[in-house]
């Protein structure tokens, strides 16, 4: 269990309550000068500055033309992005490169252990308190420079201790890294056991046995019982404009089709709302399928709700004779359809929508009726099983990730001492 120190004392920096007696505070300023020559992609590597820290160029980094116009880089330099080090992209620097001008770079002035000086200065504290020092009007245009962050001052432990603290964070993250992978490749493996289990019940039935040509690229073999049919004899096209009474809709690949007051409360994302002209908006009603804009991406979305929507989208109306609308969910948004939907047209690559007429080159299969309800029962119940598992794990990697940020804070900050759990 790990303690406080024994002796604590005041401390200039007002983002940390105390300190250890032993520490010292230092401003930025002597610790780091600035870095402040320019130097060119071509004589030294460009690199990036990320979450990761600092990295080779990430291949979708925002690149310029002008590459002789960059911020040099030695190895051992402290470097922050300038406009989003409250993300933590910043870090010290094991390679000589260059930067982008809005980058920041420090070049250590003391013998104090960089890796001690990462933790610290990469912990959400100081990204806090460095924040606060910076300006601008919002949030993706505000920045901190040098000279508004230099005279921050920094708890310094001696130089035994900072080696004690980046032995004892360096072994702690590693263990809480090792145990985030593995739940995310658990969280991975569900995931796909969850594709395989929708693609396999849609497409195959629940218990089926004998099986026939079905004459489909997409899906070459169905069961006895089943049928490949146009897909004008299950969905109709709904040509109907929006009601008066209508409220307006908004169609998400992970949400599906909801209210816009809904969408913009779940994700906090703002959407254009027709105030008036409502002439260019159609209806939907309740149990129809809306083709959106990326539906090549993430399938036809269903909608429980009737509404209007822009005309930029296409209902279908099912045949409710033969469509049991809850199966047709469930296999709109399988990958073996999405694929199939994908190959309709060469359109989708330069980022247009998919229409009625791309939807109707997709042939479907005709599914008694009584077997798409025990097919989407089933996975619906599968599906809950699976996500409640996700949702669980996920729930684990966020806290051991919270652990994780306050383990790191709590240590360069003096909150607790290491040194006899080192």
């Amino acid at each position: 269990m790990l303690k406080e120190y024994p002796e604590y004392k005041e401390t200039p920096a007002i983002w940390i309550d105390k300190i250890p007696s032993s520490w010292k505070s230092k401003k930025v300023r002597e610790l780091y000068t600035e870095r402040r020559e320019k130097v060119s992609d071509k004589d030294y590597e460009p690199l990036s500055v990320c979450k990761a820290g600092i990295v080779p160029q990430l291949e979708d980094a925002v690149k310029t033309d002008n590459g002789d116009n960059r911020r040099l880089v030695k190895k051992g330099d402290f470097v922050i992005n300038s406009r989003s080090d409250r993300k933590g992209s910043s870090g010290v620097s094991q390679y000589d490169g260059s930067v982008s001008l809005i980058c920041i770079t420090l070049k250590p002035i003391t013998n104090e252990n960089q890796f001690f000086m990462h933790y610290l200065l990469r912990s959400v504290p100081f990204t806090e308190e460095y924040y606060r020092n910076g300006h601008g009007l919002v949030a993706d245009l505000w920045t901190t420079r040098y000279d508004e962050m230099q005279n921050i001052f920094l708890p310094i432990p001696p130089i035994a201790e900072q080696n004690a603290i980046v032995r004892y964070l360096d072994c702690k993250t590693k263990q809480i890294d090792e145990f985030v992978s593995a739940k995310e490749k658990e969280i991975a493996k569900l995931e796909e056991l969850r594709c395989t289990l929708i693609n396999t019940a849609v497409s195959r039935g629940i218990d089926n046995k004998n099986f026939k040509p079905s004459g489909m690229d997409w899906l070459p073999v169905i069961p006895e019982k089943w049928e490949s049919i146009n897909p004008k004899g299950l969905f109709a096209l709904r040509k109907q404009k929006a009601l008066k009474t209508d409220k307006q809709l908004t169609a998400s690949q992970h949400h599906g089709v909801i209210f816009q007051e809904d969408y913009m409360a779940i994700t906090g994302n703002r959407v254009v709302v027709v105030m008036k002209d409502f002439d260019i908006l159609k209806h939907v009603e309740a149990g129809d399928f809306v083709i959106s804009m990326r539906s090549f991406q993430g399938g036809i979305e269903y909608s429980e709700n009737s509404g209007s929507i822009s005309s930029a989208y296409v209902m279908l109306k099912p045949n409710l004779k033969f469509v049991y609308p809850k199966y047709f969910k469930w296999l709109f948004k399988s990958n073996l359809y999405i694929t199939a939907l994908q190959g309709t047209s060469d359109l989708v690559r330069d980022g247009q929508a998919l229409r009625y007429a791309n939807f109707v080159k997709v042939r479907l299969i005709k599914v008694p009726i009584e077997e798409q309800k025990a097919i989407a029962d089933y996975l619906d119940k599968k599906t809950f099983e699976i996500d409640t598992l996700i949702s669980s794990i996920q729930k684990q990697i966020t806290l051991v990730k919270e652990l994780r940020t306050k383990l790191i804070a709590d240590a360069v900050t003096g909150k607790i001492d290491v040194r006899e759990a080192v």
